[in-house]
């Protein structure tokens, strides 16, 4: 069954789109994008023909928007499209081998490392038997693919049964045979796979493969199981398998490659003087229920404001042909991007810090530092669960250093992976547009106050053991596909939590069915026997599921290049012990030794500028957020924007990060 995080795009963006609404076209093709690159790409094995069929079928859905006559069918029109797309490209293949000399196919044979299999394993961190699984697909008949590409993500929660059944045009009684056999089919690539891998490995084995190139091919599964079949010690691999549909449950959606964008924008760029002229004249409205997408460093303002929906259907092709070549800026900066209800009723942010990033009169002491450095001993940061999301600010100590003036304008860099985190202030919804953000989180599983139009990715948290409510858990859900741990459960004025308590609650977040964080620690994550370190050593013994770990880190050495060795070798640390992908959820420079010092906004720029180029680098690292987006207040701080709308240097470099 489909989970909330893979359910259908909201009807009235669809609708919207439909009636050549350039906005919600925009909307809706960032939405589909994900799940349309994973079909092709699991169907077609990876390489270079995965984009071209990608942006045909995204071009073919766009064409077609103004005769899908029911709006609530469209997901599974579009897979079906995908389908199509990717039969058509086969076909073509087919007749291309029939034509062409094998010296010619063979420079259009993709790069064995830019497959499928090999991108869903780096990009997903899978190791173990989830591991086993992505490389078997690579073992698989030609006509297994196409459904194994839809039935992956049935399994993963991105599709309904009835929608694979369609796609395929099969009973559903045809299709669940094909799937079993499917899967049948896997098993014995799983056996292949651990056969190939073992280390010493089986003589005969060896003396079975001498002749094989280490492409794998269904004539050498054939020959590897038959030798497995009749082996004692290879026989051995075909025992304690786990079953494959398990192992798939709640996976993400593997992200679209940047460059992907780049293909798409190169497809439709004859088309932006057509794009111009409909902007010039005026067409389109806002659209209910959809979080609203831009291209990067655009704000409301930067739209006329007298643009108005095209009547009827006659000016429908050039109204969306105009949103294509827009939507093509923007398609390389989202990720995982699932529609949202983002005007339903939302509780109160659980651990939502005030404007300025202190705490409020009524909240604890402050807490201890997030930084492996043994010098740092208090910070002032989030709050924990508070009545109401616009918690009145506290006061700051008066500082003679002068408030950030703004900064000049500079190109955005758009990235998936660079985040911030958000508290309420005046400005936020424009301040998080502006800033580059791809991904954003309110240390809650609610985000009031942020307009629709932020364009952003929202990460919901569960912060502490009284944010574990259904009303919690079933935001979170909504909000999907991923769920924040709990934050700082080692520190008494965060969510203090024994390690005990943390893990008894454990199993509600997983019920939230999303991919799941470790709970995020104030420090020490590389430590033997730390409260990290317990924790994930009790969710093992548990059979609880961990998908990544969150980490804070406050530096408070402000030489730019000992700061950024300092992130580095923790993270590094952290890596070698639980060998999880990595979200930095909270870093910046602070010093917590003697009070709280905070380094001038150059070193703090210069320190973003290259601590993000450091993890850039690192390929365990999949996201990081900055500590944080804004304040109402002149400074000193850490955050992107002051007194407002300020951009402050830090918000300058941080906009320019990768």
């Amino acid at each position: 069954m489909r989970t909330d995080h893979g359910r259908d795009p909201a009807i009235g963006l669809v609708s919207a789109a439909c009636s050549g609404d350039p906005r919600a076209v925009e909307g809706l093709v960032a939405q589909s994008l994900p799940l349309v690159y994973n079909i092709v790409g699991r169907a077609l094995g990876g390489g270079q023909d995965v984009d071209d069929v990608v942006q045909e079928t995204l071009l073919r859905v766009v064409r077609g928007l103004d005769r899908l006559e029911n709006p609530s069918s469209y997901r599974s029109w579009m897979v079906a499209i995908t389908v199509r797309q990717i039969r058509d490209w086969i076909r073509g293949r087919v007749k291309d081998r029939e034509t062409r000399e094998s010296v010619e196919l063979a420079a259009q044979v993709p790069d064995p490392a830019s497959d499928f299999a090999s991108l869903t394993v780096l990009r997903l961190q899978l190791d173990g038997d989830r591991r086993e699984v992505a490389e078997a697909t690579r073992w698989l008949d030609d006509d297994d693919r196409e459904l194994l590409s839809l039935w992956w993500l049935e399994e993963t929660g991105q599709l309904e049964r009835a929608e694979v059944c369609e796609a395929l045009g099969l009973s559903g009684r045809h299709t669940a045979v094909r799937i079993q056999r499917l899967k049948e089919q896997l098993d014995v690539g799983r056996t292949v796979v651990r056969a190939l891998a073992a280390r010493p490995p089986c003589p005969e084995l060896s003396a079975v493969t001498r002749s094989w190139d280490s492409a794998p091919s269904p004539l050498w599964r054939k020959r590897t199981a038959r030798h497995i079949r009749g082996c004692a010690r290879c026989g051995e691999r075909r025992e304690h398998l786990v079953p494959v549909a398990g192992l798939l449950t709640g996976l993400p959606l593997l992200v679209p490659p940047a460059g992907l964008q780049q293909a798409v924008w190169a497809a439709i760029s004859p088309m932006v003087p057509a794009a111009g002229e409909q902007a010039a004249g005026g067409t389109g409205t806002g659209t209910t229920g959809h979080a609203g997408t831009r291209p990067r460093g655009t704000h409301a303002a930067g739209r006329p404001a007298s643009r108005r929906r095209t009547a009827g259907r006659a000016g429908h092709a050039r109204t969306v042909t105009a949103a294509v070549a827009t939507a093509a800026v923007v398609l390389g900066a989202f990720a995982l991007v699932h529609s949202q209800d983002t005007g339903r009723a939302s509780s109160a942010p659980a651990g939502a810090p005030t404007a300025a990033g202190v705490r409020t009169a009524s909240a604890p002491a402050p807490s201890a530092p997030a930084s492996p450095s043994p010098s740092a001993t208090k910070k002032e940061k989030k709050t924990g669960p508070s009545a109401s999301a616009g918690a009145t600010q506290a006061s700051r100590s008066p500082s003679t250093r002068a408030a950030a003036a703004p900064a000049a304008a500079d190109p955005v860099v758009s990235s998936r992976r660079k985040g911030v985190g958000v508290w309420s202030y005046s400005a936020m919804s424009d301040g998080l547009s502006r800033s580059g953000a791809g991904w954003y989180y309110t240390w809650s599983t609610a985000h009031p106050g942020i307009a629709a139009s932020a364009g952003t990715d929202f990460v919901p948290m569960i912060w502490g053991a009284k944010s574990v409510t259904a009303q919690a858990l079933s935001e979170a859900k909504a909000a999907g596909p991923y769920l924040l741990g709990f934050n700082e459960p080692d520190m008494s004025a965060q969510s203090n939590m024994t390690v005990d308590q943390a893990l008894d609650l454990w199993p509600q977040l997983q019920s939230a069915g999303a991919t799941l964080g470790s709970p995020a620690v104030a420090y020490g994550g590389d430590r033997a026997g730390g409260w990290l370190d317990r924790f994930m050593s009790g969710a093992k013994q548990r059979g609880y599921r961990v998908d990544f770990i969150a980490l804070h880190w406050y530096g408070g050495d402000f030489r730019t290049a000992a700061a950024v060795e300092q992130l580095r070798s923790y993270l590094s640390a952290v890596y070698e012990r639980y060998h999880k992908p990595i979200w930095l959820t909270e870093f910046a420079l602070i010093d917590f030794s003697q009070g709280t010092r905070y380094p001038t906004d150059t070193e703090q720029a210069a320190f973003l500028t290259s601590a993000t180029k450091m993890l850039a680098g690192l390929p365990y690292l999949q996201r990081y957020a900055w500590f944080g987006l804004g304040t109402d207040e002149p400074g000193p701080g850490t955050t992107l924007f002051r007194s407002g709308s300020a951009l402050t240097p830090e918000g300058s470099a941080f906009r320019s990060a990768p």
